[in-house]
């Protein structure tokens, strides 16, 4: 049997409102119009579809069925229209999105996941870049939106996103254990694990630290967030991390740090030309924002 949508559509209105007249004025057509598409339904299915009772209609078993299977087409036929119509928009250059290292761990995914589901019709190219060099890509007009840190100097529109503070972090039950906060210069006494030296992070912190800062032991260098997390966790050195990429249930000590520089925020940073789609995109990383780690 072929069925039209149409008449799938006003059948599943007949059934929502209990009368044809209702599923008449749902679709904007007239009752014998709609009465005869219904009856014709009917003849195609070969089984009475509706009870016409005084006050409206009820479904016959034979219609709650065909109701059910016509809303689960509908539905399937609008995410094809959705689907495929997501090829026909004229595609625009992809939004150019640059962000340190912290914001990469969480933050950044965390919006790309929501933002790129609810627009199909944009693109995002990514690039994690340390903040100096965000700026001056905004500046430039090469970047459309940053992620950047508080401490860098910019006459571009900036917005505050998210505290990035740094914290260490050790083993659950280990030497950080009812500490309310560490200076650095404490937490350099102790073998640590970190991220390797050309890590936006571990330069940031060269720069503040100075070359008269004390001389860490590094057990082991590694590339990501998550890495360094699971070594601290698991015991294996104490490690500087931004509160924000550790997980709220995870079972390690968080232990604040004392020094001034430890105390960061992060910012949105616009180009001068910034278009719908950076605005929109900047929503979707003020949400993520808004989502406990």
């Amino acid at each position: 049997m072929r069925y039209d949508l149409d008449d799938l559509r006003l059948f599943t209105n007949v059934a929502a409102e209990g009368s044809i007249t209702g599923g008449a004025r749902m679709m904007h057509l007239s009752l014998p119009s709609a009465s005869a598409r219904v009856r014709a339904l009917e003849a195609q299915a070969g089984v009475p579809l509706l009870v016409r009772e005084r006050r409206g209609v009820r479904l016959t078993p034979a219609g709650a069925t065909l109701a059910r299977h016509a809303r689960d087409v509908l539905a399937q036929t609008i995410r094809l229209d959705s689907a495929v119509a997501s090829y026909a928009v004229a595609r625009t250059a992809p939004i150019r999105l640059v962000a340190g290292g912290s914001a990469m761990h969480q933050l950044v995914p965390l919006a790309l996941a929501t933002f790129l589901r609810d627009h199909p019709e944009y693109d995002v190219n990514v690039a994690e870049r340390r903040t100096v060099r965000s700026v001056r890509l905004l500046a430039a007009g090469e970047a459309d939106l940053g992620v950047i840190l508080d401490d860098e100097p910019t006459q571009l529109r900036t917005e505050p996103l998210a505290d990035d503070s740094l914290v260490v972090i050790g083993q659950s039950g280990g030497i950080l254990s009812g500490r309310a906060s560490i200076a650095y210069a404490e937490v350099a006494e102790h073998p640590l694990v970190g991220l390797d030296r050309h890590s936006p992070l571990s330069q940031w912190m060269d720069e503040r630290l100075g070359r008269h800062a004390p001389a860490p032991r590094y057990r082991t260098l590694v590339p990501t967030l998550h890495a360094l997390i699971t070594l601290a966790t698991a015991g294996a050195g104490l490690a500087v991390v931004p509160r924000r990429a550790v997980y709220s249930n995870a079972d390690v000590d968080i232990c604040p740090l004392q020094d001034t520089w430890s105390t960061r925020e992060h910012l949105l940073c616009y180009a001068t030309e910034a278009p719908d789609s950076v605005h929109l995109l900047a929503e979707h990383l003020h949400l993520a924002a808004s989502v406990p780690s």
